[in-house]
């Protein structure tokens, strides 16, 4: 029987993945899509060759352009919904995935020469990719588990502050239904994943026919009928001058995209409330008349904001100290309905003199 918490997971991630459709990444659902690069675990899961093993992912996304002087990118996403916070172990974990998938790149084939005068026959070319990986939890991360990550570049996105409370609610919901039905018959989690992603559009039809009963399937039906209720919000990534990404998030789209549609690259004011792992950021316009044109909600990694809160008394100036240092540009990207990504970019305006 699979565990309501590891349910919780697969939804949370299927979740994931329809929240960030316009981030510029299109998610992978077959080896066929990149026979050189993809395989099919003895489960029938999807799996990434690597170096020395091949790994099984749930999420794999590859973003739709290539940033400068980069690789194309492809990011493993995984996501966690336990009681407590996910420690060390699954971080090494996702450090190792991504170190052993990114070293598998071969040139040439072995060849023997009969001569020093005989060619080299060497193999097609290959494409090759930079592989990351982002690790989303529910009820956050231990300390030992973020400086790691920091070190190794694994991104966290923390889910616990209460812009996610509504994804939240809805996943551990469903899942719970789901699991109720685990006493009269099995639950295929591939084949909620495919129904999952039809439903929420994140990837086409899978060739096979994955059964799941009538019970079932209403219950992911009614799971995906919750997320797109909330059909304006959105998950967009945030990269700024700093070893970790924001999970931007937004209730309404619709704002952002109209005010950013105009102002590609405008200022912006950033917001901090609350306390250590209380603490949550926005950010919105800076100019008065613009600042309700839209709000995005993202939180820092739990060590900023224990150093942040550390002394209490210079609370504020380590605020702004982190402002300037990790925020003063964050990058967006977003992909066009008919094809293409469009580039915004949110300036902050520390504007020292205006009483921030």
């Amino acid at each position: 029987m699979i565990r309501p918490a590891v349910l919780q997971g697969y939804l949370l991630e299927e979740a994931l993945a329809w929240l960030l459709r316009n981030s510029g990444y299109r998610i992978f659902s077959s080896p066929a899509e990149d026979p050189d690069e993809l395989t099919t675990g003895r489960d029938g899961s999807l799996c990434v060759r690597g170096r020395g093993a091949r790994h099984q992912v749930d999420v794999l996304g590859e973003f739709t352009f290539t940033p400068a002087f980069s690789l194309p990118v492809r990011m493993f996403l995984e996501s966690k919904f336990t009681t407590g916070k996910v420690g060390l172990m699954t971080v090494r974990n996702a450090h190792g995935v991504i170190h052993d998938v990114n070293q598998n790149f071969t040139l040439t084939t072995p060849s023997r020469r009969r001569s020093a005068d005989a060619p080299i026959h060497r193999g097609r070319p290959r494409r090759r990719f930079q592989y990351v990986y982002a690790l989303f939890s529910a009820n956050g991360f231990t300390s030992d588990a973020q400086r790691y990550a920091l070190a190794h570049q694994i991104s966290l996105v923390d889910l616990s502050g209460p812009s996610f409370l509504w994804l939240r609610k809805t996943v551990r919901e469903a899942a719970a239904e789901i699991a109720k039905t685990q006493s009269t018959e099995p639950v295929h989690t591939a084949g909620i994943r495919a129904l999952l992603r039809v439903l929420l559009g994140t990837a086409d039809a899978p060739d096979d026919d994955l059964t799941l009963s009538p019970d079932v399937r209403a219950m992911v039906t009614q799971f995906a009928q919750s997320l797109t209720t909330n059909s304006r919000a959105e998950l967009l990534l945030g990269f700024p001058a700093a070893p970790f990404i924001l999970p931007l998030a937004t209730s309404d789209a619709d704002r952002f995209l109209a005010f950013a549609t105009t102002e590609p690259t405008h200022r912006i004011r950033l917001r901090r409330t609350g306390h250590h792992r209380t603490a949550e950021w926005s950010a919105s316009p800076w100019d008065a008349d613009e600042a309700e044109a839209y709000e995005l909600t993202f939180k820092l990694p739990r060590h900023v904001e224990d150093w942040i809160s550390d002394i209490e008394d210079d609370e504020r100036q380590r605020t702004l100290r982190v402002k300037q240092q990790f925020l003063p540009e964050i990058t967006i990207y977003r992909t066009r309905p008919a094809g293409g990504v469009d580039t915004y970019q949110l300036l902050y305006d520390p504007a020292p003199l205006r009483g921030e």
